[in-house]
């Protein structure tokens, strides 16, 4: 049985990624405290003790807004950590699979057009450009690797948007929530991403950039509308633009990315993200709104 070594495993994606990957692989999950990836020395030990046959790489520091006052972290993280997975399964002959995203570029395409693999990126925010840096890196290194860039990710682990609001509602049911309406994006399941990631990998010959989002595109504020609607709870939720909520990294508007690679090499597996939050809603709504629930002191609806 080949070898996988998940880096940032404890993070939504690479617990979903362990979850799928460990039916077809051998799977060694680490994360940031017992493998830094920002050290060379350390990547290129583990690399050769594990002797895996796949690296995945989920691990990044993705707290956007804090990017912007911690350059280094985001670079030592996003942009030196994937060179050195990148040099360390050159030298062992492993493949790379590398989680970016759609921040790398700029949004200003107008929607609802979407970005390709081969359109140029224009990061506006540190988050962006040390993640790109990480691609260019990776591309630099070797020439087996698979990059996929994905949007609006979420899942059953770790911080993410359909979470965020089922706590807010939930803890605070009195209260309003003012959600973002003129960016757009495709909501992904990680699970799903997961999977594409191990279809791709059982495919055979894939390399190079893939986008891999669900199909189809919402903003925020329609987003937190769908969750109230499948969560049946009183939609207590207000339109606003970027403008009247400020942050300290730049959002693109247009986050819509197309999976064109995926569709010419017939490996899509990505559906529509409607038919996915469905899915993910029936799978973990209820505990996730027990939990928020009983944060709050009430009863699990």
């Amino acid at each position: 049985m080949m070898k996988v070594l998940i880096t940032g495993a404890d993070g939504q994606l690479g617990k979903d990624c362990l979850a799928v990957l460990s039916a077809n692989y051998r799977v060694t999950a680490v994360d940031i405290d017992r493998l830094d990836i920002a050290s060379a020395r350390v990547v290129d030990k583990a690399v050769k003790t594990i002797g895996p046959d796949i690296i995945v790489n989920c691990a990044a520091f993705t707290l956007v807004d804090a990017c912007e006052s911690d350059f280094d972290r985001a670079w030592q993280a996003n942009s030196e950590g994937p060179a050195n997975l990148a040099k360390a399964a050159a030298k062992t002959g492993a493949r790379l699979v590398h989680i970016s995203t759609d921040y790398v570029f700029d949004g200003k395409k107008q929607v609802p057009e979407a970005y390709t693999e081969s359109d140029v990126p224009s990061p506006m925010s540190v988050y962006g450009s040390t993640k790109l840096a990480g691609e260019e890196r990776i591309m630099e290194a070797m020439d087996d690797y698979i990059i996929l860039r994905t949007a609006w990710l979420y899942g059953r682990h770790g911080r993410n948007f359909v979470r965020t609001i089922l706590d807010k509602l939930l803890t605070k049911p009195e209260s309003r929530l003012q959600i973002v309406n003129d960016q757009y994006g495709s909501p992904t399941w990680s699970y799903r991403l997961a999977m594409q990631m191990n279809h791709l990998l059982s495919a055979g010959g894939c390399t190079g950039i893939y986008h891999a989002s669900s199909e189809g595109y919402c903003s925020w504020y329609e987003l937190a509308g769908e969750i109230c609607r499948q969560m049946a709870i009183p939609c207590r939720i207000d339109a606003c633009t970027t403008a009247q909520y400020p942050t300290p990294a730049a959002r693109p508007q247009n986050s819509i990315l197309e999976n064109q690679h995926l569709k010419s090499e017939k490996v899509n597996l990505m559906t529509t993200w409607q038919q996915d939050l469905s899915a993910f809603l029936a799978a973990h709504g209820r505990e996730l709104a027990a939990a928020a629930t009983q944060k709050a002191g009430g009863s699990p609806l």
